[in-house]
């Protein structure tokens, strides 16, 4: 039995935003909706000071690259569907990374 960690970050674009005050209410509803209705980890990583730009990483650890994979999908479909105003997920990367690799 091994340990995986899947990583993912997804680049959202919300072009109705017209504040940081604004795109951080997007952003609070996407995050809060991802934790709970997922067991992972996600913040904030890029573009902080920027209006209509967001990047969002996300962790979560398992024992199998398949379960890793389906659940960050899933984190996928949510991000897309929570995000509200317009915003899209305009570019994605997922990796599972075996622990015994590291």
């Amino acid at each position: 039995m091994g340990m995986f960690v899947g990583l993912a970050r997804f680049e959202l674009f919300i072009p109705a935003s017209r504040s940081l005050k604004a795109k951080r209410q997007v952003l609070r509803r996407v995050v809060a909706g991802v934790q709970n209705r997922f067991n992972v980890s996600i913040a904030e990583v890029a573009y902080q000071n920027l209006w209509q730009r967001a990047a969002l990483g996300v962790s979560c650890v398992s024992e199998s690259t398949g379960h890793c994979r389906k659940v960050l999908q899933e984190v996928e479909k949510a991000i897309g569907s929570a995000a509200v105003d317009g915003a899209e997920i305009v570019e994605r990367s997922i990796e599972i990374v075996a622990m015994d690799d590291l």
